[in-house]
């Protein structure tokens, strides 16, 4: 039976909940890695003197994404105290939980994007003319390459989150899917002709749907990748054609 502790006072209860955040940090592998970038994102903010809204945004995102990993570790813990076998709707409340988690943290990696690439970009390219040194081909191979290594990161934090499969096999979302409609949209951005564009989409549709033949990955998982990819580099794409 749980204790009471609607007596308690409020430096117990102080206790309470910093022993619930030091349990998640000491068995949690994916909140110590939320820390540990929410360290580095602090770090990066202070180097960057950013202005104080764009601190306070970060602060919020951070916040979201950590508090959302906590209600994700309780209700993990609840669901294999209630339900200690395998059970079907345990399962679909595990993924919930896990999907807010990732939602939260890919709303903050956009809104990060959004705060960090101008104090990245304007003092080392903008500054140096270094894209705008470049020829058009070369630009265009520069952003593709930055959105693919954006898309196999989140592919990892993804995976990490969902606790399934492994970093390059399996599991949530597929990689495949997700990197060949990168590439797809990537060079839709570049070409303006329909067919190349419209076969560029039709073997990304080939490479998902293998991962579905060989029972790689669930119909969800690779469509899940699939809308990844697309609109994360669309959104750089966007946020590239943007800033220069």
């Amino acid at each position: 039976m749980l204790p009471d502790r609607t007596a308690d006072t409020l430096i117990e209860k102080l206790n309470y909940a910093i022993e619930g955040i030091i349990y998640a940090a000491r068995t949690q592998k994916n909140f110590r890695f939320h820390l540990g970038a929410a360290a580095l994102v602090l770090l990066a903010s202070a180097i960057f003197s950013v202005s104080k809204g764009e601190l306070i945004i970060v602060l919020l995102v951070v916040s979201l994404v950590l508090i959302a990993e906590l209600f994700n570790t309780a209700i993990e813990e609840l669901v294999n105290m209630i339900s200690p076998q395998a059970n079907a709707q345990a399962k679909i409340t595990k993924d919930i939980a896990a999907g807010a988690v990732l939602l939260s943290a890919v709303v903050a990696i956009a809104i990060g994007c959004l705060i960090f690439i101008p104090y990245l970009i304007s003092p080392a390219f903008k500054a140096a003319g270094f894209l705008h040194s470049l020829n058009s081909r070369e630009q265009a191979a520069y952003i593709t390459l930055f959105s693919l290594l954006v898309v196999i990161i989140l592919i990892v934090i993804s995976k990490a989150i969902f606790g399934k499969g492994e970093p390059l096999h399996g599991g949530m979302p597929s990689g495949h899917s997700a990197v060949a409609f990168s590439i797809g949209t990537a060079i839709a951005f570049l070409t303006s002709n329909a067919l190349i564009i419209a076969l560029v989409f039709v073997l990304a549709i080939m490479v998902s749907h293998s991962r579905l033949l060989l029972k790689i990955h669930t119909r969800r998982e690779v469509v899940v990748g699939a809308v990844l990819g697309c609109l994360v580099t669309a959104s750089i794409f966007i946020l590239f054609r943007w800033c220069f």
